[in-house]
């Protein structure tokens, strides 16, 4: 009879030379990793969600500067938005625009939150009789 795999080689129940390197460099390795890597038992620390920037609450700022301040970043966002639609075609230019276009809006917002508070510090303002 013709068996068209042949058998198996006979293991006598020694690894081969091969196996025994990799099952020494496996050692070594988990060796290194244990060392430079230990366990810790302490949970790691809680990421803190929304905190990239604050306003620290100690310091006086008015509310005239920080809209000014925010004006200016989403002009800054607009402009740079409208330079990569330049660079860019086809879907990712109308995200780019897209984008501008959004910034430019809430720029507005931004701009008439800024007049009205203009205009109240003028209605606030003391007047000389």
């Amino acid at each position: 009879m013709f068996k068209a795999t042949p058998n198996p080689p006979d293991n006598s129940g020694t690894d081969s030379p091969e196996a025994l390197d990799a099952k020494r460099m496996k050692e070594a390795a988990d060796r290194a990793f244990a060392h430079y890597f230990p366990p810790t038992d302490e949970k790691p620390a809680k990421r803190r969600r929304g905190k990239l920037f604050a306003v620290s609450p100690d310091i006086d700022i008015d509310t005239e500067a920080v809209l000014a301040n925010a004006s200016e970043d989403l002009l800054s966002i607009s402009a740079i938005a409208a330079n990569l639609a330049d660079d860019v075609d086809g879907n990712q230019r109308s995200v780019a625009l897209a984008v501008s276009r959004m910034a430019d809006g809430v720029q507005a917002l931004v701009e008439r939150a800024l007049d009205d508070w203009e205009a109240l510090k003028m209605m606030q303002a003391p007047t000389k009789v």
